[in-house]
């Protein structure tokens, strides 16, 4: 009976004892092994995406600044976050302190919530960029969206640290019901709501509408391309056809990042809100489940790039940047 208690129970200052999940050691192992693929996938890949981006002027665009600005939030969640998580994960005891707590729980919702709102705004962009092609030109510029980067990431800081320092993760329950000593972010019944509808109802239903809208206007452009390349086929000038194949690919490859982000992120926030309308608390496997489905979005980004990117497929095999003046290469000659 001692052995059991022994091997069943976190121990916590303050003597505060927390259930304990045990595994066997394959299993353990198993599991440290997965996540840590996990993670190399999540830091490598977007690094890879983040040096691409950087390095070569020719990816020096609006829709490109708002995908760097997701590929760093992508990265900082396998370098900041993901580590930690697995511990906790699979030892079920948070080993790390109070204050290191608070700093994780900080990094977690803001890292979260500024991908959200990244997507969001790339969703705006695209739209923009196949509705609205000449005002897209004439005035969306690198620079414009450097600074709408700059102003995501300071409002959602600014909206982490009015939930973090009003009480808002102290009371109520997000997921499963906490132990003291654990380190679980729970939200109370005001935050709690609050933070669903801003950090995830409202950036879906902007992904979903306006890509919807994309999808529909597109389909109409497709026709009036192939009516113009019937009068213009003897033309050898043939700049706006692949200027126009070139957005139309960016938004396609961005919108499956986004089905993914939502698919990835769907179970997560369905149990977080079954869990307001009902007296049973979710059973901790499926929650963890769902928890680290959310947090895989971020290694599975670079994934889509370089199925849908030609540029990005060559850049991994070729190792390009290496070359001299490899941030002046044309890297889309075969695109």
């Amino acid at each position: 009976m001692e052995k059991e208690e022994a091997a069943f129970y976190c121990h916590y200052s303050g003597n505060v004892s927390c259930i304990r999940q045990v595994r066997g050691a394959a299993v353990s192992l198993i599991l440290y092994v997965l996540a840590a693929g996990a993670v190399m996938l999540t830091v490598f890949g977007n690094l890879v995406v983040i040096i691409s981006i950087s390095h070569f002027q020719q990816l020096h665009t609006p829709t490109n600044m708002l995908v760097l600005s997701l590929a760093v939030a992508d990265f900082l969640v396998g370098i900041l976050v993901m580590p930690f998580m697995i511990i906790q994960s699979i030892e079920s005891c948070w080993y790390f302190g109070e204050i290191f707590c608070l700093i994780y729980s900080m990094l977690l919702a803001f890292l979260t919530t500024v991908s959200m709102v990244n997507l969001a705004v790339i969703a705006i962009d695209r739209y923009l960029a196949i509705c609205n092609p000449m005002f897209y030109t004439i005035r969306i510029s690198v620079r414009l969206a450097c600074f709408c980067v700059l102003g995501e990431w300071l409002v959602t800081l600014s909206y982490v640290f009015a939930i973090m320092f009003s009480n808002g993760n102290t009371e109520g329950i997000i997921g499963v019901d906490p132990c003291p000593g654990d380190c679980v972010l729970v939200l109370n019944e005001t935050w709690g709501p609050v933070d669903i509808v801003l950090s995830f109802i409202l950036p879906v239903s902007i992904m979903v509408i306006l890509y919807t809208k994309i999808v529909i206007i597109a389909k109409g452009h497709a026709k009036a391309i192939s009516k113009q390349q019937r009068v213009l086929e003897n033309r050898k000038n043939s700049n706006m056809p692949v200027i126009k194949k070139t957005e139309k690919k960016a938004s396609k490859t961005l919108g499956i990042v986004v089905l993914v982000f939502i698919l990835c992120w769907l179970p997560f926030y369905i149990s977080a809100i079954l869990t307001q309308f009902i007296s049973s608390p979710i059973p901790s496997i499926v929650f963890c489940a769902c928890w680290w489905l959310a947090f895989l979005n971020s290694g599975i980004n670079p994934i889509i790039y370089a199925l849908f990117y030609p540029w990005f497929r060559k850049l991994l095999v070729t190792f390009k940047i290496y070359s001299q003046e490899s941030s002046l290469l044309n890297l889309f000659t075969e695109s």
